[in-house]
């Protein structure tokens, strides 16, 4: 067995940053396969999968942008776990052995997507923490995966980061005061303009893997092409579910560990103690007194 490409330094960074980039992580051809199965989907030569959401841009939607052709209206392939094709990344052992480094050994994926990014479109993704969509902790115990399929640069809206604001709670996120947001791009509160922000520019096969309360968020793609990655959010089974009044009756594939290629359903905690209406702009949480 090779070593994990996540050695002991770059954990180290990792734990202290909340981000760790591993270059050339993953090879053309992969890179090469996913894409293609995103146009064969948008194009229509491919169904989607069952139980996967093909998002339009909003300008797009709402008839602010005509797309010259269908790819230039989507933003994201999301919940692709019955693809075949698209499946072989979250299930690629080339990217497990440095999951395994992060949350452990037993691990089921959390969530998955294809992003597209196409010109023409607002396209941003205020500064904002994963935790906030995932009902399990603790947040050490998930982490997310994100490959560059092609070159992501300050110009097509690479990923934005704050080192070092995993090592806060989760904070109350809003609707960005923007003309055209996507769906349930929610953005994080207080986050001051003088915030350290570092720009991830990133090469083809590179892959950062991010804490869940990381802030992050992504630009505008001011380009005529598209910046296009693949990502996926792995937990460790050890993680419990913690939201109070939500029962989402959804399973998730176990990728590596003694039930990989099983199905999780993970338990309950006996006394929830996260409400995720607390962290939405659906409803304010009561100030202390």
């Amino acid at each position: 067995m090779s070593p994990s490409p996540v050695g002991d330094e770059r954990l180290e960074h990792y734990w202290r940053e909340g981000f760790v980039v591993v270059p050339r992580l993953l090879d053309a051809d992969s890179l090469a396969r996913w894409c293609e199965r995103l146009d064969a989907i948008v194009g229509g030569e491919v169904e989607p999968a069952d139980g996967m959401l093909v998002m339009r841009d909003v300008m797009v939607a709402k008839g602010a942008v005509r797309p010259s052709d269908r790819r230039e209206a989507v933003a994201k392939l999301q919940d692709f776990e019955a693809d075949a094709v698209l499946w072989s990344y979250p299930t690629d052992e080339r990217l497990l052995d440095c999951v395994e480094r992060f949350v452990g050994r037993e691990v089921f994926s959390l969530h998955t997507m294809l992003i597209n990014k196409p010109p023409n479109v607002d396209g941003r993704h205020p500064l904002h923490q994963d935790l906030l969509y995932f009902p399990f902790r603790p947040a050490d115990a998930i982490v997310a995966a994100w490959t560059a399929l092609e070159p992501v640069t300050r110009e097509n809206g690479c990923l934005v980061v704050i080192p070092g604001s995993h090592r806060g709670g989760l904070r109350r996120h809003e609707n960005p005061d923007w003309e055209h947001v996507n769906l349930a791009y929610f953005g994080a509160e207080g986050v001051g303009p003088d915030a350290e922000r570092v720009h991830l520019e990133m090469d083809p096969g590179d892959t950062v893997f991010f804490h869940p309360l990381l802030l992050h968020g992504s630009g505008r793609n001011r380009t005529a092409g598209f910046r296009r990655a693949i990502s996926a959010h792995f937990a460790s089974l050890a993680c419990t579910w913690e939201w109070k009044g939500a029962d989402v009756q959804r399973r998730y594939k176990v990728v590596r560990g003694s039930g990989a290629g099983g199905w999780w359903n993970g338990p309950r905690s006996d006394e929830p103690s996260v409400d995720p209406l607390d962290y939405l702009p659906f409803r304010r949480a009561p100030e202390p007194r």
